[in-house]
Protein backbone atom coordinates (compact mmCIF):
# COMPACT_ATOMS: atom_id res chain seq x y z
CA UNK A 1 0.00 0.00 0.00
CA UNK A 2 0.92 3.92 -0.77
CA UNK A 3 0.35 6.83 1.21
CA UNK A 4 1.21 10.08 0.65
CA UNK A 5 2.68 12.29 3.67
CA UNK A 6 2.62 15.90 2.17
CA UNK A 7 4.15 19.26 3.91
CA UNK A 8 5.86 21.77 3.66
CA UNK A 9 8.50 21.10 5.67
CA UNK A 10 10.42 24.07 6.01
CA UNK A 11 12.00 23.03 8.32
CA UNK A 12 11.68 19.61 8.63
CA UNK A 13 11.97 18.26 12.30
CA UNK A 14 11.99 15.43 14.67
CA UNK A 15 8.24 15.59 14.86
CA UNK A 16 7.91 14.66 10.64
CA UNK A 17 10.44 12.60 10.66
CA UNK A 18 8.15 10.52 13.66
CA UNK A 19 5.55 10.49 11.80
CA UNK A 20 7.46 9.10 8.08
CA UNK A 21 9.20 6.74 10.17
CA UNK A 22 6.02 5.19 11.84
CA UNK A 23 4.99 5.47 8.22
CA UNK A 24 7.14 3.56 6.72
CA UNK A 25 6.53 0.60 9.44
CA UNK A 26 2.80 0.60 8.06
CA UNK A 27 2.61 1.03 4.52
CA UNK A 28 4.75 -0.36 1.50
CA UNK A 29 5.68 3.07 -0.06
CA UNK A 30 5.70 6.96 1.00
CA UNK A 31 5.89 9.42 -0.56
CA UNK A 32 7.20 12.34 1.63
CA UNK A 33 5.49 15.45 -0.85
CA UNK A 34 6.32 18.86 -0.19
CA UNK A 35 4.00 21.47 -1.05
CA UNK A 36 5.87 24.30 -3.37
CA UNK A 37 3.81 27.21 -2.56
CA UNK A 38 5.19 30.16 -3.95
CA UNK A 39 2.83 32.88 -2.23
CA UNK A 40 3.91 31.42 1.08
CA UNK A 41 7.58 33.03 2.36
CA UNK A 42 9.58 30.15 3.44
CA UNK A 43 12.99 30.01 5.08
CA UNK A 44 14.07 27.40 2.55
CA UNK A 45 13.88 26.77 -1.31
CA UNK A 46 12.10 23.82 -2.71
CA UNK A 47 15.39 22.22 -3.67
CA UNK A 48 16.53 23.08 -0.57
CA UNK A 49 13.90 21.25 1.34
CA UNK A 50 14.46 18.25 -0.95
CA UNK A 51 17.80 18.18 -0.38
CA UNK A 52 17.53 18.81 3.74
CA UNK A 53 14.74 15.34 3.50
CA UNK A 54 16.57 12.93 1.23
CA UNK A 55 20.02 13.23 3.29
CA UNK A 56 17.71 13.06 6.61
CA UNK A 57 15.83 9.86 5.04
CA UNK A 58 18.35 8.17 3.68
CA UNK A 59 18.09 5.44 5.39
CA UNK A 60 14.81 4.69 4.33
CA UNK A 61 14.61 2.41 1.41
CA UNK A 62 10.65 2.65 0.91
CA UNK A 63 10.24 6.70 1.30
CA UNK A 64 10.81 9.14 -1.36
CA UNK A 65 10.65 12.35 -1.79
CA UNK A 66 8.67 14.61 -4.70
CA UNK A 67 7.34 17.67 -4.57
CA UNK A 68 3.91 19.05 -5.62
CA UNK A 69 2.06 22.51 -6.51
CA UNK A 70 -1.80 23.13 -6.73
CA UNK A 71 -4.12 20.27 -5.89
CA UNK A 72 -3.22 17.55 -3.13
CA UNK A 73 -5.64 15.69 -5.16
CA UNK A 74 -4.39 16.07 -8.51
CA UNK A 75 -1.43 15.41 -7.50
CA UNK A 76 -2.39 11.91 -5.27
CA UNK A 77 -4.24 11.30 -8.75
CA UNK A 78 -0.76 11.83 -10.69
CA UNK A 79 0.72 9.28 -8.89
CA UNK A 80 -1.96 6.74 -8.63
CA UNK A 81 -2.76 7.34 -5.02
CA UNK A 82 -5.48 7.42 -2.94
CA UNK A 83 -4.52 7.74 0.17
CA UNK A 84 -2.77 10.67 3.05
CA UNK A 85 -1.49 11.02 5.85
CA UNK A 86 -1.67 13.85 8.30
CA UNK A 87 0.15 14.29 11.36
CA UNK A 88 -2.02 15.82 14.56
CA UNK A 89 -0.61 17.15 17.03
CA UNK A 90 -3.67 19.18 19.13
CA UNK A 91 -7.10 19.56 18.92
CA UNK A 92 -6.65 22.74 16.47
CA UNK A 93 -4.77 20.49 14.17
CA UNK A 94 -7.28 18.27 14.31
CA UNK A 95 -10.31 21.13 13.17
CA UNK A 96 -8.33 22.26 9.88
CA UNK A 97 -7.03 18.40 9.09
CA UNK A 98 -10.87 17.63 9.15
CA UNK A 99 -11.45 20.02 7.13
CA UNK A 100 -9.10 19.51 4.69
CA UNK A 101 -10.24 15.82 4.98
CA UNK A 102 -13.47 16.47 3.52
CA UNK A 103 -12.72 18.95 0.93
CA UNK A 104 -10.34 17.05 -0.37
CA UNK A 105 -13.08 13.49 0.18
CA UNK A 106 -15.34 16.02 -1.82
CA UNK A 107 -12.90 17.18 -4.91
CA UNK A 108 -11.91 12.90 -5.34
CA UNK A 109 -14.59 10.52 -3.34
CA UNK A 110 -11.56 8.02 -3.55
CA UNK A 111 -9.51 9.88 -1.59
CA UNK A 112 -8.65 8.80 2.14
CA UNK A 113 -7.13 10.64 4.81
CA UNK A 114 -5.24 8.85 7.69
CA UNK A 115 -4.65 10.74 11.08
CA UNK A 116 -1.89 9.93 12.93
CA UNK A 117 -1.47 11.59 16.24
CA UNK A 118 1.87 12.58 17.33
CA UNK A 119 3.75 11.13 20.23
CA UNK A 120 3.68 13.24 23.61
CA UNK A 121 7.86 14.40 23.29
CA UNK A 122 6.91 15.79 19.46
CA UNK A 123 3.24 17.05 20.64
CA UNK A 124 4.19 20.81 20.60
CA UNK A 125 7.02 20.71 17.78
CA UNK A 126 6.62 22.93 14.92
CA UNK A 127 8.39 24.41 11.93
CA UNK A 128 7.27 28.06 12.87
CA UNK A 129 8.73 27.18 16.55
CA UNK A 130 11.96 26.01 15.26
CA UNK A 131 11.97 28.95 13.41
CA UNK A 132 11.70 31.24 15.78
CA UNK A 133 14.01 29.58 18.55
CA UNK A 134 16.80 29.70 15.80
CA UNK A 135 16.08 33.55 15.08
CA UNK A 136 17.10 34.26 18.42
CA UNK A 137 19.72 32.30 18.75
CA UNK A 138 18.07 29.56 20.64
CA UNK A 139 19.35 26.09 20.59
CA UNK A 140 17.70 23.73 18.17
CA UNK A 141 19.95 20.46 18.09
CA UNK A 142 16.81 18.70 19.85
CA UNK A 143 14.30 19.62 17.76
CA UNK A 144 16.19 19.00 14.10
CA UNK A 145 18.56 16.55 12.54
CA UNK A 146 22.33 17.90 12.43
CA UNK A 147 22.20 18.35 9.00
CA UNK A 148 19.34 20.92 9.15
CA UNK A 149 20.51 22.14 12.26
CA UNK A 150 23.75 23.66 9.74
CA UNK A 151 21.43 24.89 7.14
CA UNK A 152 19.07 26.60 9.47
CA UNK A 153 22.43 28.43 11.37
CA UNK A 154 23.64 29.08 7.24
CA UNK A 155 20.31 31.53 6.85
Amino acid sequence: MRVIYPGSFDPVTYGHIDIIDRCAKQFNEVIVAVLDNRSKKNMFSIDERIELLKTTLSDYTNVQIDTFSGLLVDYAKEKGCNKVVRGLRAISDFEYEMQMALANKKLSHEMETFFMVAQGRYAYLSSSIVKEIAIFGGDISCFVPKAVEDAIKKK
